[in-house]
Formats: C-alpha cells, sequence, structure tokens
C-alpha cells in the first residue's frame, strides 16, 4: 500500500537537492559555447563536388532541399559523339523546414555536402531561412577536417584498392 502524497515528498527532495547547488549558466552570447567536435550546424555545399544526382533531394524527409540544373554538351577528342554532363544551376536548402537529421550529407556520393559547426544563422524572417548555393559555399571554411586514420585500424577501401592497383601494375 503505498502513502498519500509520496509523489509530493519525491518531487520536493529533489528540489531540496538542487537547491543547493552552483547554476551551470553559460553567458551565451559573452562566452562562446564548447561544441563538441564534429557537432552538426549548418550543411555546407562544396559545388565542384555536386554532380546533380539528386540523391539528397530525392531521399530527404522534409523534401526542403530544391536543385535546379541543365545538360551542357562536352566535347571529348578522340570520342565519337560529344558527351553531355549536368550543371549546377540552383542548389538551396530551406533550414525552415530542414530537422538536421543528415540524411542527404550521408547518400551524397561524391562529398558535396558536410556539416560545418557554424549554428548562428538565425533570421528575423523566415523567408530567409532559404540559403542558395552562393550562401552555403560560405560554410565550407568552417568544416573541420575528418578524424585521422587510426594507424591500428583497418586501412580504408580506397586505399586497399590501389595497392591492388599498384601491385597488378607491377607484375
Amino acid at each position: 500500500m503505498e502513502l498519500p502524497g509520496k509523489g509530493l515528498v519525491k518531487g520536493l527532495a529533489v528540489t531540496l537537492g538542487t537547491l543547493g547547488r552552483r547554476t551551470g549558466t553559460q553567458q551565451y552570447p559573452d562566452v562562446e559555447p564548447d561544441l563538441p567536435p564534429r557537432s552538426r550546424g549548418v550543411i555546407a555545399l562544396i559545388e565542384e563536388n555536386c554532380t546533380v544526382c539528386m540523391l539528397c533531394a530525392r531521399e530527404c524527409p522534409d523534401w526542403c532541399i530544391y536543385i535546379d540544373s541543365h545538360k551542357e554538351e562536352v566535347v571529348v577528342p578522340g570520342a565519337a559523339r560529344a558527351r553531355q554532363r549536368n550543371v549546377l544551376d540552383r542548389f538551396a536548402i530551406d533550414f525552415s523546414l530542414c530537422m538536421y537529421c543528415g540524411i542527404c550529407i550521408e547518400v551524397c556520393p561524391f562529398d558535396a555536402l558536410h556539416w560545418s559547426p557554424e549554428f548562428e544563422y538565425a533570421e528575423h524572417d523566415i523567408r530567409d531561412l532559404l540559403h542558395e548555393k552562393e550562401r552555403l559555399e560560405e560554410w565550407v571554411a568552417t568544416v573541420p577536417a575528418p578524424p585521422a586514420h587510426d594507424p591500428r585500424g583497418e586501412p580504408a577501401k580506397e586505399q586497399t584498392a590501389a595497392a591492388k592497383r599498384s601491385g597488378r601494375g607491377a607484375a
């Protein structure tokens, strides 16, 4: 049988326990917060790496990525016919819709999208949270370098494949 008011006593015990502790308030605008390494802030775009494959826009659960492109013919010397390549005209992310899941970054096969730790991009008007490719490229400079490979771990797949190719070429 439970005593009446047992929940109230537990709640007051928690309150009294925290009453004597020092607060952990950080004075944010004056003191920069210590962010964990590789923290998620805003998505940065490296336009040269984007091949307009549209995987990021297709996989986005919020449909907040907008991509426009056109095809250009590229004449390759010695080729029988000209080739076509996609040229990126518009790449925009609506951060008012984005839920920062990171699926777009994970599915990008050419490493065109990266997490930047930049988190101070609030706007007064919600319509200004639609960031075009020029604004997304500004954050590339703040993207941290990837962590160093563990020397005791397995080599990367790319290194293994390159070693196999160079071994066959030498034989």
